[in-house]
């Protein structure tokens, strides 16, 4: 089959095919071995002309082991064969404790290829192809290996799906069926989806950072950041009740109301905004019905704003007096000690509070970026996606990452996002918020990486993309967590049909990849220049890829195969409509 060596390269030798030689039909991608009496040199054949094979060098066979890299070639008088069964193994990987079956070689009529777990879950991966090329069906056998595994049980594994289209519902559901140990949860957008037995999505406002409010109220001057920072604070404070708290709501209304008075603006026009201010934050002492002590006589805190017939408050020196009682400077400096449980309401009255005690409404210079903040807050407010901010009562970070991978008394080992029934904005941010939740999760565990989280994005370009938060926040969460959440154990897993959307820095950040068959040249090029240690040929293979078979590459294979995926059993809910059978069934011929 293989001739005498006739030009050897750093990367590639060329070999003559004899005349009359039979040729294994199916030569391309072959494995082949360069042997001499020092060593084995594992080869691809890369190109196959009329005279001669173009074999590509992937590496050495020592010791009965596969080293990916070549230091030493072959030399002109080495033997070449086709690589035996029992080599085969050393690049498809072993069954072996600590490793789990991936899909199937279909160069080596179906030779099982396994993967160290470790190297494939350990570090970020991407999973990309077209619509239709087998994604969705690959991630869900990769995830269902994982569980049929018989060597080992990952029962303190979490695999977080955040899925675009509710597709992995019905590929997990019955994961309890596998081991009564193994669990499956599913949250949903669709408040009246009762068919799926999931939980409704809700997140605790408190939870909240200041970061995460200024995406989720589109903020885009860094003028907003101090006004969410201020609406932040004094949503903790109005909700607590302690004296201490209480003291320094007063001391917030009365220098609110005090600067009211000192403005320029009418009688009529102050007296709406104390009222206003009232109606956002109110005390025993500070409230329309509260009693204004004079000398002999009472008033309630209303009538003192009654203006006489010169356009002046009859009560001015009375309401002055009362309110200058208490202001005391040293309260400035008082923060909430810690955080409480809150609405959108009780953030809105925050925000109104802010916005009319600092004068932020009267300033020419903050008006646009203060009134944009109000009205953005009271659409979400009153608008559907509130419920998803609606959580029943108090809990702390780590109560409510418990709480989400709880089922009953034990635990959820897969939990299922379905994000179908929100727009982009919102799941983008949605996305964002949980991932920071769990990066902040991970970081503040005792013993790092203990307890291991990984997070699948389907369709990830609509989530990861180069924003504009890096110019309003300092950084994106995504970004923060390619590069340093793998050391915390918090893994991502990017699946996207269009890579070229998807922020560079992620890209970067990604170690495996398993590469379905992609068409669109964007894309191609794109996965050229950002995938670390891709070639030309694995571009190029990619392309005639049968639907279910990947380019799998990267830490976790010895060196770039193509896999066949098996199909998933069951299967998630990504195929294509049935026409036929939803325009009627054919006609019979007669």
């Amino acid at each position: 089959m293989f001739g005498k060596i006739i030009y050897i390269s750093d990367n590639e030798a060329h070999v003559e095919i004899p005349e009359n030689a039979p040729l294994v039909t199916n030569l391309m991608n072959l494995h082949v071995v360069f042997e001499d009496e020092k060593k084995k040199i594992l080869g691809e054949v890369d190109d196959v002309s009329a005279d001669i094979i173009k074999i590509k060098f992937l590496g050495e066979i020592e010791n009965n082991r596969f080293v990916g890299g070549v230091i030493r070639k072959p030399s002109l008088a080495s033997k070449i064969r086709v690589i035996t069964k029992e080599e085969v193994s050393l690049i498809v990987g072993e069954n072996k404790p600590g490793s789990m079956l991936l899909g199937y070689s279909p160069l080596y009529d179906n030779y099982p290829i396994y993967v160290d777990i470790n190297d494939l879950f350990g570090n970020h991966m991407a999973i990309m192809g077209n619509t239709g090329s087998g994604k969705s069906c690959g991630v869900a056998r990769l995830l269902q290996n994982v569980f049929t595994n018989s060597s080992f049980l990952p029962y303190k594994s979490n695999f977080l799906i955040f899925d675009a289209y509710g597709e992995y519902h019905n590929a997990f559901k019955n994961i309890h069926d596998i081991n009564p140990n193994l669990n499956f949860k599913f949250y949903s957008t669709n408040e009246n989806d009762e068919s799926a037995g999931g939980e409704r999505l809700r997140i605790p406002l408190w939870l909240l950072t200041i970061d995460d409010i200024a995406l989720l109220l589109q903020a885009s001057e860094h003028s907003q950041l101090p006004i969410i920072e201020r609406m932040i604070k004094l949503t903790n404070i109005f909700a607590e009740s302690s004296e201490q708290a209480n003291k320094y709501k007063n001391h917030l209304i009365a220098k609110a109301i005090m600067t009211i008075l000192y403005t320029n603006q009418t009688s009529s026009s102050k007296r709406n905004d104390i009222f206003s201010i009232l109606a956002t934050c109110s005390t025993p002492q500070f409230n329309l019905e509260a009693p204004v002590q004079g000398i002999g006589y009472t008033r309630k805190f209303r009538e003192c704003f009654t203006i006489d017939t010169a356009g002046n408050f009859t009560e001015s020196i009375l309401v002055t007096e009362y309110i200058s009682s208490f202001i005391d400077d040293a309260m400035d400096t008082y923060e909430p000690h810690e955080k409480h449980y809150f609405t959108l309401v009780d953030m809105e009255k925050a925000l109104n509070f802010t916005l009319i005690s600092e004068g932020l409404l009267r300033n020419d210079k903050s008006y646009g970026d203060a009134i944009t903040l109000k009205v953005r807050l009271h659409s979400l407010v009153i608008s559907e996606y509130a419920r998803f901010f609606e959580y029943p009562q108090f809990c702390t970070l780590e109560q409510y990452i418990i709480g989400l991978v709880a089922k009953g008394n034990t635990k959820a080992q897969i939990i299922n996002f379905n994000l179908e029934d929100i727009d982009d904005t919102l799941a983008k941010v949605i996305v964002k918020i949980y991932t920071r939740m769990l990066f902040e999760f991970t970081k503040g565990l005792k013993v790092r990486a203990s307890i291991p989280f990984h997070i699948f994005l389907e369709e990830a370009h609509r989530y990861v993309q180069n924003d504009s938060d890096k110019y309003l926040i300092g950084y994106n969460i995504f970004e923060r967590v390619a590069k340093e959440g793998r050391k915390y154990g918090l893994v991502f897993n990017l699946i996207s049909q269009r890579p070229v959307e998807i922020s560079e820095t992620v890209i970067s950040q990604c170690i495996d990849f398993l590469i379905f068959k992609m068409n669109h040249p964007r894309d191609l090029d794109y996965i050229k220049k950002m995938i670390p240690n891709i070639s030309a040929e694995i571009v190029e293979k990619q392309k005639s890829l049968q639907p279910g078979t990947c380019m799998a590459f990267g830490k976790a294979f010895k060196v770039p195969m193509i896999v066949k995926m098996e199909m998933p059993n069951p299967e998630p809910s990504s195929s294509s409509c049935n026409v036929v059978a939803c325009w009627g069934a054919p006609k019979k011929n007669n």
